[in-house]
């Protein structure tokens, strides 16, 4: 529908949120879980891990320049990267896991929009004052004093992003080596541009955009309607208990009346996303029940239960609304739904470390030469050329048998050594987390017509102390 001219934007313009200072049970279990995923996120670049002289020591690496991923122990490689779409699938169950049992936890508490905003927050409480206090600056004129609170909240919005954007490069280089070229001038190119990318995105998305980030630009408060259900928890007002809302003398007046919502707004004052919880479920509420600690800090003081906002399934609500007892949250945890999808998570979870145990840190890979498809030899005997591909995944060097099974009579050699040195099995030593390149030919003795071509397996076997071996199937072509 067109909008007329003179009759008003067709948005409405934002309206600042403010959340006020709040104590708590789940205000608490905030600070643990942002000074935990801080010092991780920050931190992780810095530890070290031995993994012998061939191989880089930082625990964690995205190795792009030799394309390999390292966490701790594990080593990845590119022709493995099913191990990374495996955690990828995993993260995804996990959220559907999470978002089924308790709702937007995720959001509420772990997010990195939510972390960075609310040490944002806590930051501009710092400088500019608690929520009255930030809402009368920012309804006042400029002046040298307004102007000097900002400066100095925008400078250290700008370092905590700065500080964001410079560690994230430290997982794809060594840690303390690019640090150094960073401050010196000698980093690449795109470590600089990344970085200054990730410091305004961090910048502008923590400090300014915040809970429209949450609202209009994550796709997840849209996706997460399809898992939630009357059994999940999620953050409640019990308004059968609030309402009729009153305040504690319009209640004494009038006893039995009014609920127990004094209607004092503190739910809303302390909301990150400035929202109403009285309101009933909206897409803006990210579960940080910050409202549950704000308000049972308010049902105290007139002398009245808590509970008022809690964490409460919609069966729940429903019993409790006819006078029921609510089921204990363990029950409402452990459900089918959740149960599947915990199996399910669990299932490959143990699968990826089954194959990570299982797998062998040799590996080969063969390509035949198309021309010619075959030679024959003075003796009559027939040839095969292939490039086949040793790959040693350990950080030292490692001797290395190549051997054809399921070819009978088959000799080899390489483009190194003469035809009359062919022998069933050939040696190379494979430097440390590298891969080999043979041209390998391969001589059977020719058949009877008909039998143009024959199956058999390239193998290699590491000949150390550790051993491990591994087979790539191949084909062997005769003419007709």
């Amino acid at each position: 529908m067109l909008v007329p001219a003179g009759s008003g934007d067709l948005y409405e313009k934002r309206k600042g949120v403010y959340p006020k200072a709040v104590d708590g049970f789940y205000r608490r279990l905030k600070w643990a879980i942002m000074a935990a995923t801080l010092v991780i996120y920050w931190g992780t670049p810095w530890i070290r891990w031995d993994r012998g002289p061939y191989a880089p020591d930082q625990a964690v690496l995205v190795d792009l320049a030799h394309r390999r991923f390292y966490m701790f122990a594990i080593e990845i490689w590119p022709h493995e990267f099913y191990y990374v779409a495996g955690l990828l699938i995993m993260a995804g169950i996990g959220l559907f896991l999470v978002t089924s049992a308790v709702g937007r936890a995720w959001c509420g508490y772990a997010c990195p929009q939510t972390v960075w905003t609310d040490l944002f927050q806590h930051v501009e409480r710092f400088i500019d004052g608690d929520r009255n206090a930030q809402i009368r600056l920012a309804n006042a004129p400029w002046s040298a004093d307004k102007l000097a609170r900002r400066l100095v909240k925008w400078q250290v919005w700008l370092l905590i992003s700065f500080l964001t954007g410079g560690a994230w490069i430290f997982y794809f280089a060594d840690a303390p080596t690019l640090q150094r070229a960073f401050w010196t001038g000698t980093a690449a190119p795109v470590a600089y541009a990344a970085t200054g990318v990730l410091t305004a995105t961090t910048f502008v998305l923590g400090g300014f955009m915040r809970e429209q980030v949450c609202i209009y630009m994550c796709p997840w408060p849209r996706i997460q309607t399809a898992m939630l259900d009357e059994k999940s928890l999620v953050v409640t007002y019990r308004n059968w208990r609030g309402e009729k809302r009153g305040s504690v003398k319009k209640a004494a007046a009038h006893p039995g009346e009014f609920g127990d919502c004094i209607d004092c707004d503190q739910c809303v004052a302390v909301c990150p996303t400035g929202i109403d919880i009285r309101n009933g479920p909206q897409i803006g509420c990210i579960t940080c029940a910050l409202c549950i600690d704000a308000c049972d800090k308010v049902m105290e003081q007139v002398g009245r239960p808590r509970g008022l906002i809690d964490y409460c399934t919609e069966d729940d609500a429903n019993r409790e609304r006819q006078g029921g007892v609510p089921r204990p949250i363990l029950q409402s945890l452990l459900r089918p739904r959740t149960i599947g999808y915990l199996c399910v998570w669990t299932g490959i979870g143990l699968a990826m470390l089954f194959a990570l145990g299982a797998r062998t840190r040799v590996d080969i890979s063969a390509q035949q030469d198309r021309n010619p498809i075959f030679v024959r030899l003075s003796d009559g005997a027939i040839r095969n050329a292939y490039t086949v591909k040793l790959r040693n995944m350990e950080a030292r060097p490692r001797p290395m048998e190549v051997r054809v099974d399921g070819l009978q009579g088959a000799v080899l050699w390489t483009d190194a050594m003469a035809r009359d040195q062919a022998m069933p099995v050939i040696a190379a030593m494979v430097p440390a987390d590298s891969v080999a390149r043979l041209r390998i030919f391969v001589a059977a003795p020719a058949q009877a017509p008909g039998a143009a071509r024959q199956d058999f397996r390239f193998t290699v076997r590491a000949t150390d102390r550790e051993g491990g071996h591994d087979a790539e199937p191949a084909r062997f072509e005769r003419p007709q």
